[in-house]
């Protein structure tokens, strides 16, 4: 018997010790993911591909081929043929000078991304930003990696100041138009470095192209520049997309993190680092976002400067804007969650200067545009501005010359006047 006892006591104790010693590989990260489904998601998201290349910044590229990317996962385009090229552009988009202003310190040209010094990605191909193991323990759930939180979109009309903190801590200095139909829109964005304080907030300024209400069926196609360390683990300056037809339910994401957007440029990463940046009362640079609507395939098209054409948002994705967007935004967005205390953090918009401050100083959007019924790009009319918190961070709206409809906004968050 107590041999047999003594074998028992052997047999859990070994038992327990072989539990002790699998658990840590197949349970990783704070929030507890196991190995296997981050495993299978990255293989999801990290597509074979024909070439790799190391950007300076720490970026892995993968060159994947066209017809093997993320988007032909969608249920909608299984039997997707690739557009190459959209079938129109809105009119005068070529034919603008790429210098706007005779600011001696303004550059256009020359926005770059940083792992252009280390090779490029050979024809048939695009890049996508590799996505790691850490990207992944990150996020609040494998499912929720790179997807934005609802009530993240400036409401103006229905939002009352006093209540938008609860809402997530989004908070916004946009310029807006609304109550129309619209086909696309444009502006040249002032692109910084801001600071921001806690890993799960971000900081971006972007466009906005809206259809529908701001209930449970809002679609929303979105670009611009951000700095959110939660999703890249870092604090550079990205560009990246988003998208959306059930207002952030459950469609839609940041870049190629699901699919949907069809790529079509190989030299352009989605989520890579922007190069050169804004300095405070030094050189300025801008990017060039454009996103409108192919009137004869549907469409919805993404440019970046004047001649990158990324790719597309397939018209079947959407249901409102399967015909047109109702509302465009431009501006900058910030999460602040707030400390312990109730305090708002010291997370920037733009530059993190207020409006005032103007060149050189304050980040701007200047030749802010739409596209019209008869594809050709023009000055809105009934520009309004709108911000959440203006002692956080507000906007200035102006128009006229060379810059043509443009503002200045942001903000350096917590301050004597926001506290």
């Amino acid at each position: 018997m107590a041999a047999n006892s003594t074998r028992v006591s052997y047999f859990f104790l070994a038992l327990v010790m072989t539990v002790v010693i699998l658990t840590p590989s197949l349970v990783s990260g704070d929030n507890g993911f196991t190995d296997l489904k981050i495993r299978k998601h990255l293989k999801r998201l990290n597509k074979p591909s024909l070439k790799s290349i190391k950007s300076p910044d720490g970026d892995m590229i993968d060159c994947v081929p066209i017809t093997d990317q993320p988007a032909f996962a969608h249920p909608l385009l299984i039997n997707h043929t690739v557009q190459m090229r959209p079938s129109l552009y809105p009119e005068s988009v070529f034919s603008e000078s790429k210098v706007s202003s005779n600011k001696k310190n303004q550059k256009f040209s020359d926005i770059t991304q940083l792992w252009h010094v280390n090779g490029k990605c050979p024809k048939n191909t695009i890049p996508i930003r590799r996505t790691k193991k850490q990207d992944l323990y990150r996020a609040n759930s494998v499912e929720k990696f790179g997807v934005k939180s609802q009530k993240s979109i400036p409401k103006p009309k229905s939002y009352e100041p006093a209540s938008v903190l609860t809402q997530n801590g989004h908070q916004h200095a946009i310029m807006y138009v609304e109550d129309g139909v619209f086909y696309g829109a444009k502006a040249k964005i002032n692109v910084w470095k801001p600071d921001v304080e806690m890993p799960n907030e971000f900081s971006l300024a972007q466009i906005w192209v809206l259809g529908g209400n701001f209930n449970s069926d809002l679609n929303s196609i979105e670009a611009g520049w951000q700095v959110s360390p939660q999703l890249y683990g870092d604090n550079h300056t990205r560009l990246f997309t988003y998208w959306t037809s059930d207002a952030y339910q459950g469609t839609g994401c940041y870049n190629l993190l699901c699919s949907g957007f069809v790529q079509i440029n190989r030299e352009i990463a989605m989520g890579g680092s922007i190069s050169p940046l804004s300095n405070y009362r030094s050189s300025q640079y801008d990017i060039t976002i454009l996103i409108w609507k192919d009137p004869k395939e549907g469409h919805w098209w993404l440019q970046f400067g004047e001649k990158y054409i990324i790719g597309y948002w397939p018209a079947s994705l959407f249901s409102y804007l399967s015909e047109s967007a109702s509302m465009i935004e431009w501006g900058g967005e910030v999460v602040n969650s707030q400390s312990e205390e109730g305090q708002h953090t010291t997370t920037q918009m733009g530059s993190g200067r207020f409006a005032e401050e103007g060149w050189g100083k304050a980040s701007y959007f200047k030749n802010v545009q739409v596209v019209d019924g008869s594809n050709e790009l023009r000055n809105p009319d009934n520009l309004q501005v709108f911000t959440d918190q203006e002692n956080c961070y507000n906007v200035k709206s102006g128009n006229g010359g060379s810059w043509g409809s443009h503002f200045y906004y942001g903000g350096p968050g917590r301050n004597p006047n926001c506290p």
